[in-house]
């Protein structure tokens, strides 16, 4: 069943993603080669508790940290381990936060020291591909036509692979609702799209091939052939018009600027972001 939000529900998640990015924004300032997952995670967690919310995947469905920290082949669900983060690393950050009966969430992928331009370009097209899903989250169109335009854009355009096993989600008084939002589809399917209902959107793109599996822990999924993964995430209200983007990926970015050992970002420059 999906569930349509108020107008003050709207804005209660829109509270637990904007906690939410403030976690992602500190962790975007601290990160760099000779951490851990451990130390971000700790951190993350305190910064979370302090603006009176809880971690909203700690204990979820048995998983142990606050972040989810997944390194170079790692797509998501990754572990925050005692291995220190390399120079040349990519380690996508996802996270989720609890307050007042809402959940936020919404990650981010980082480069850490000399990343080469094959993969920096990875990011920035994930990166791109998450606001074209976005333009696509407006009242009277339909689910696939979010999956259609990550799709079209990332492995028709630029031949990565979409991670089909992993899909985005409805968000709420749950992490995870209905409906799902893949980043694959066909223009025109699926349910249509009404006032009130807010989704997660997080393109997972490998730059190979799109078969993934589960590791050893039971938790992280990494890509089949190995190569580097991107993920980014927003929680959107689905509107007239615009999506009501509800995390702020702002802060983060301004974070990196003042963090000498990632690289930014950005998104790529497209006439229209609407496919």
């Amino acid at each position: 069943m999906i569930f349509y939000k108020t107008a003050d529900e709207i804005e209660q998640i829109r509270e637990s993603c904007l906690i939410v990015c403030k976690a992602l924004a500190h962790v975007a300032s601290r990160i760099r080669p000779g951490m851990t997952g451990e130390q971000i995670d700790r951190e993350a967690e305190a910064l979370i508790r302090d603006h009176g919310a809880d971690p909203g995947f700690k204990g979820y469905r048995g998983f142990p940290a606050t972040l989810c920290i997944s390194v170079n082949e790692g797509v998501v669900h990754g572990i925050p381990s005692k291995t220190e983060f390399r120079d040349g690393d990519v380690v996508s950050v996802d996270c989720g936060s609890f307050k007042n009966g809402f959940y936020g969430d919404s990650a981010f992928t980082f480069a850490l020291g000399e990343v080469s331009d094959e993969v920096m370009q990875l990011l920035r097209v994930t990166n791109t591909a998450l606001y074209k899903g976005i333009a696509n989250a407006i009242v009277g169109k339909r689910l696939g036509d979010i999956g259609f335009a990550v799709q079209e854009y990332c492995e028709r355009q630029h031949k990565y692979g979409v991670v089909r096993e992993l899909v985005g989600h409805g968000i709420g008084r749950n992490l995870h609702e209905a409906p799902e939002v893949p980043n694959y589809g066909k223009r025109g399917r699926g349910p249509m799209l009404k006032e009130g209902l807010v989704i997660a959107i997080e393109p997972m793109i490998n730059l190979g091939r799109k078969e993934v599996r589960q590791a050893s822990d039971g938790w992280t999924i990494i890509t089949k052939d190995k190569q580097p993964s991107a993920h980014f995430e927003h929680s959107v209200a689905v509107k007239k018009g615009n999506a009501d983007i509800l995390s702020n990926h702002e802060p983060i970015e301004a974070a990196l600027q003042s963090n000498p050992e990632v690289h930014e970002v950005g998104v790529i420059a497209t006439e229209s972001l609407e496919i």
